[in-house]
């Protein structure tokens, strides 16, 4: 990080669980591409997750909302590309989520995305390693979907994260079946 400045995180006691998954990235590296489907995959399978991008209005700080986030997030997800290490916030974000494991134990599950992960354990260099041009879509999807079953199986079986498909008339009933299993 830039600074010495230690973000630290809320006793999990006094943060409520608000998001299934916390996807930590650079955007610039992996937005349009991997990310963006890891994301659709995550919510094709019910599976809550924090985007930073959704309902944030034009000049509002992220930061208050995405440290909330991190804290309300029951697992981990670190994309780690050849720039990430190279992003302030990503490294705040790093930080908080590492504060946070350590005072309430929680998943975390790296992804190398376009590095090797010794050059990010080794921190030398740029850590660039790029993939072939050859890689197709296809491989993406399906690496996208072991990622995924890999985080159900570490959710485990829950009801907390219905899918939306946005059925007519559903919501309520949802809401209703929530409450009753208290979650």
């Amino acid at each position: 990080m830039a600074s010495n400045t230690i973000i630290q995180c809320s006793p999990s006691t006094h943060t409520k669980r608000k998001y299934d998954v916390f996807v930590s990235f650079r955007g610039e590296d992996s937005h349009n591409n991997s990310t963006g489907f890891l994301f659709e995959a995550l919510q094709k399978k019910g599976i809550d997750a924090f985007r930073d991008d959704a309902g944030l209005n034009k000049g509002e700080s992220i930061a208050p909302k995405l440290l909330q986030a991190i804290e309300g997030s029951r697992l981990f997800v670190v994309v780690f590309s050849k720039n990430y290490a190279s992003s302030t916030w990503c490294l705040r974000e790093l930080a908080h989520i590492c504060n946070c494991i350590e005072i309430s134990p929680r998943h975390v599950l790296p992804i190398f995305y376009d590095v090797g992960p010794s050059k990010v354990r080794k921190q030398s260099g740029s850590y660039e390693k790029p993939l072939p041009n050859t890689k197709k879509a296809t491989t993406i999807c399906r690496e996208i979907e072991e990622i995924v079953q890999n985080i159900l199986k570490i959710l485990g079986p829950k009801f907390s994260s219905l899918p939306n498909d946005h059925l007519v008339g559903m919501e309520s009933c949802v809401e209703e079946l929530v409450k009753l299993l208290e979650l």
